[in-house]
């Protein structure tokens, strides 16, 4: 077998086993939650007989194996079953609420993942002089703070003090693409802010790295400028480690929304999950734990996957 195919078969099974442990640990993770079901939907005055039986109903009474290997395999076949406080399908309740989340990823990594490359570049570009001071401040600072806090003060200068975007980043089917954008501004802010810093930094570690080889020093011999030798002659050589740390980075955006969504009351999956935390929905809790799980593997995986085919010597074995 060719080396790459045989190592993207081994990042496909590996990717595979660690989102079946990821399944174990969320249905784990759940199952030992604090707080019955079934109480909160009947209420304190429920009798001991009208519990028994719901918890019946709702499967509940089973051992645990069973229930996981159950929802295991109903998850195979698209089904994560019903939400227990609403009897909705829960797939149904999801599908809005995933688009949302990824309308919002996305969009948030239109913004950061080209501006994040920009000054990791103009970094290299000025390493040691005063824009790559302050450059690295301003993104390690953004990073630093909590984004709820980031959140809030934007929501209280840029919103409400200003009035130049909503502060609560509700969105319909029936809105425009310009007034969903108007809509989703400041969440988007946040999420760029929190991720950039990391990609800008990783990006400027990965070019001085390859800055270092003879082949700059011969580019450098050449006339180029210096901006030329960096985008033309090290950035394509950097790619690798830059295309790991922004597919990580577009993984927490997606993974990573529920602080940003609940503050913004955003209608995306993290909203959907803290709402029905609070009612201890187990079954919707591990849908949303698997779905984020899912996403993070796979966006991992596909960072692998492009290291692997950007490396050379695999594409051109001896």
């Amino acid at each position: 077998m060719h080396p790459i195919l045989k190592l993207v078969a081994q990042r496909l099974a590996l990717s595979t086993l660690l989102l079946l442990a990821a399944s174990v640990l969320i249905f784990a993770g759940t199952t030992i939650l604090p707080g019955d079901v079934a109480q909160n939907i009947l209420g304190q005055s429920a009798t001991p007989e009208s519990l028994a039986n719901l918890r019946k109903e709702l499967g509940m009474d089973q051992p645990a194996t069973t229930r996981y290997f159950n929802w295991l395999f109903g998850a195979l076949q698209g089904d994560l079953g019903t939400a227990l406080t609403n009897g909705r399908d829960i797939v149904d309740s999801l599908g809005g609420r995933l688009k949302n989340t990824l309308f919002l990823a996305f969009w948030a990594a239109v913004v950061a993942v080209p501006l994040a490359i920009f000054l990791g570049l103009l970094a290299v570009r000025y390493r040691e002089r005063w824009p790559d001071k302050l450059i690295s401040a301003v993104t390690l600072a953004s990073i630093s703070v909590p984004e709820f806090l980031i959140g809030y003060v934007l929501m209280y200068y840029v919103g409400v003090k200003l009035g130049w975007a909503p502060t609560v980043s509700t969105i319909y089917d029936s809105m425009s693409l310009g007034e969903k954008l108007s809509a989703i501004a400041l969440p988007v802010t946040v999420l760029t802010m929190v991720v950039l810093a990391h990609m800008m930094r990783m990006t400027r570690a990965a070019i001085l790295n390859v800055m270092q080889s003879a082949y700059i020093e011969t580019a450098e011999l050449k006339g180029l400028t210096s901006f030329q030798v960096i985008a033309r002659h090290a950035f394509p050589n950097a790619i690798a480690p830059v295309v790991n740390v922004v597919m990580l980075n577009l993984a927490y955006l997606v993974v990573g929304v529920v602080v940003v969504e609940v503050v913004f009351v955003y209608p995306g999956m993290g909203q959907y999950l803290v709402d029905h935390v609070a009612k201890r929905d187990v079954p919707v809790v591990q849908a949303c734990g698997l779905i984020f799980a899912a996403v993070y593997i796979g966006l991992n995986m596909v960072a692998d996957i492009v290291s692997i085919l950007a490396n050379p010597r695999l594409r051109h074995p001896k």
